[in-house]
């Protein structure tokens, strides 16, 4: 019996050892399938299509699968702005690409600076003169900027292109928390530092008006200036002043409209445009459904054109997004993680360092966690320069101020100088129910913060000296950057925003440029000649592929939304605005550190889909009680 019992303990261990070895080769397979790589096997001669089914973004977002399953819905498409410029470029130089076909159906929308890289890319293709061709049933203001780079455009019969222009109304919840009782603590310095605006006003102050009257009229006036150079044709100042009358004109057609005003060329439905398509790019051999033409999509196109990596690597490290503290990201710039990220390259023989930042700004702590690692970097002697795409304000710009070289597009927003913090108490609300708050304290400080008891005095002090102490640190650091006197500082801080131009003119940026003219510059300090460097994207080793995680939950884009019209897109601002009435409630709920956040710049980018409606009042509701 002992013998058969051993023996069958070393069956049972076996069948368990075999288990464990079958469920890891599962995982391993489970895990090498859905990082797979597009295969450039798919690339054909014909015509590179750019299906824009989302947003032009600095860096995508971390794509969960618990967290997408528990929403419910896919998450929206996302396409770096980098990689796109890249893919691009290599259509103008690849004789197989016979002309680039933008599908702008159901294009979300970019920064402004973002979309003017991709229309100078667009640029390039045509210089090589190789076709470009736009196409969607209604364009909006992103469409028709990047539609306006292609030497054709075209339009659905039953569309348009409608240009609405910068700025809007902000949500404002003064009265609504006074209704709630529920006390809004501001600390803050800073004139213009409006982002603590909606929880304590019922309307835009007078010096946020100033300021963002500025800033929407810069960004206006280069947008008209780059649709207008793209094409001059277009009659932007005449159907701007007076929409409803050039709608009118037309006989109330929206798309015949859109092509007086010289913004489309052609009227067609998506057979019709394909069949253009093919006529200049070929037929399509393996397809025979109306509107077919030959053509290679962006994923295998991206992996048939890798990166080039020779010569010394110059790092580029990425901060996008709201800046946070922890690892979050990518898409969001957690402050540890992007810390991390650099000090793990510290050994890397780099020959120079770029800091891309595209991003509002948030937690004071996070910042300066991300500012001393570039510093360790700046340490070892190599140039550090800093590229701002669509946004580098507050924590944007406190993240900047290593930089020897500020390089920025004349619609960067930047600046946003200034400091605050949001704490909300709710004494007047607990007492109107019946709570009250009562004890034993050794010091006036006893018990703080006391969210239902209230704050004392004292902790109102001490909570806005902190706030100016920390100013005091963003405004040295930005001096002792810049070259300045703290004085100065201080007059163009405040937490006044500016745009690129403004900023370059004030002394915030040094120079106009991109991603780029960055590198370029950096090479050059570094004494290296063309040929001899390439950008190396610190701790970004997928950059150039997609998993098929993302491709599988993002999921078949035809599938996932339709060609939108007018009230299409008017839905989803709609939902736009229910998803910013859910962000200002957490962003007031959850607790935080010191804020250097521009709440007003981080609205005028463009985002994808939101979520239902019930989802947000949900989440809404859930906040506010």
């Amino acid at each position: 019996m002992s013998f058969a019992r051993k023996v069958w303990h070393l069956i049972v261990a076996v069948k368990d050892g075999l288990s464990l070895v079958f469920l890891l080769l599962f995982f391993f397979a489970l895990y090498a399938v859905l990082t797979a790589r597009p295969s450039p096997a798919a690339v054909r001669e014909g015509a590179l299509l750019l299906k824009l089914d989302g947003t032009i973004v600095e860096e995508k977002s971390q794509v969960g699968l618990f967290d997408t399953l528990m929403s419910g819905q896919a998450p929206a498409a996302e396409y770096d702005v980098q990689e796109l410029v890249h893919a691009i470029d290599a259509a103008a130089k690849d004789d197989r690409i016979k002309a680039v076909v933008l599908d702008l159906s159901r294009f979300v929308g970019g920064g402004q600076v973002h979309l003017e890289e991709v229309g100078a890319a667009l640029d390039r293709v045509r210089k090589a003169k190789k076709p470009v061709l736009s196409w969607a049933v209604a364009y909006s203001d992103d469409g028709v900027l990047l539609a306006s780079h292609a030497s054709e455009v075209w339009v659905d019969p039953l569309g348009g292109a409608f240009v609405v222009g910068p700025g809007g109304n902000h949500l404002y919840y003064g009265e609504l928390l006074k209704n709630l009782d529920v006390n809004a603590r501001v600390y803050k310095v800073g004139t213009y530092k409006s982002a603590v605006e909606p929880y304590i006003l019922d309307k835009m102050s007078d010096p946020a008006r100033e300021n963002y009257t500025q800033l929407y009229g810069a960004l206006w006036s280069e947008w008209q200036a780059n649709v207008l150079k793209a094409r001059p044709q277009a009659k932007l100042a005449a159907l701007t002043a007076d929409p409803v009358g050039w709608f009118k004109a037309a006989g109330g057609d929206a798309a015949t409209a859109a092509r007086n005003a010289g913004l489309v060329d052609q009227l067609g439905d998506k057979v019709a445009f394909g069949k253009r398509v093919a006529a200049v790019a070929g037929e399509d051999a393996w397809d025979d459904m109306p509107g077919a033409y030959a053509k290679t999509e962006l994923e295998p196109w991206i992996a048939d054109n890798p990166l080039d990596d020779s010569g010394k690597a110059i790092g580029v490290v990425t901060i996008a997004g709201e800046i946070v503290d922890g690892d979050a990201g990518p898409g969001t710039a957690g402050g540890d993680r992007i810390a991390k990220v650099l000090d793990e390259a510290l050994d890397d023989d780099l020959a120079g360092l770029v800091v891309r930042v595209d991003s509002p700004g948030g937690s004071v702590m996070a910042s300066e966690e991300i500012r001393r690692a570039i510093l360790r970097h700046k340490a070892k002697g190599i140039p550090v320069a800093v590229s701002m795409g669509n946004l580098a304000a507050s924590g944007g710009y406190w993240v900047s101020t290593p930089a020897q070289r500020i390089f920025a597009e004349p619609d960067t927003i930047t600046g946003s100088i200034g400091i605050f913090a949001v704490v909300p108490t709710f004494e007047k609300a607990a007492a109107k129910w019946g709570v009250h708050a009562d004890g034993v304290k050794t010091t006036p400080l006893s018990g703080q913060p006391d969210l239902i008891g209230g704050l004392p005095p004292e902790a109102d002090a001490l909570l806005q000296g902190y706030i100016e102490n920390g100013y005091g640190d963003f405004i040295s650091r930005v001096a002792a950057s810049r070259k300045m006197t703290a004085a100065r500082v201080d007059e163009i801080g405040q937490g006044r925003v500016w745009d690129g131009g403004t900023a370059r003119q004030i002394g915030l940026v040094d120079q106009y440029g991109g991603l780029s003219d960055a590198l370029e510059w950096v090479a050059k300090q570094a004494k290296l000649g063309d040929g001899d460097w390439h950008a190396e994207y610190l701790g970004d080793e997928g950059r150039t592929t997609d998993t098929l995680l993302r491709r599988l939950l993002v999921g078949d884009s035809d599938a996932r939304t339709a060609s939108t019209d007018l009230f299409g897109t008017l839905a989803g601002r709609q939902q736009a605005q229910l998803a910013q009435i859910a962000a200002d409630a957490e962003r007031l709920g959850k607790a935080q550190g010191m804020q250097a956040y521009c709440l007003e710049c981080a609205s005028t980018l463009r985002t994808g889909p939101v979520g239902t409606l019930q989802g947000w009042l949900a989440k809404l509701i859930a906040l506010i009680g």
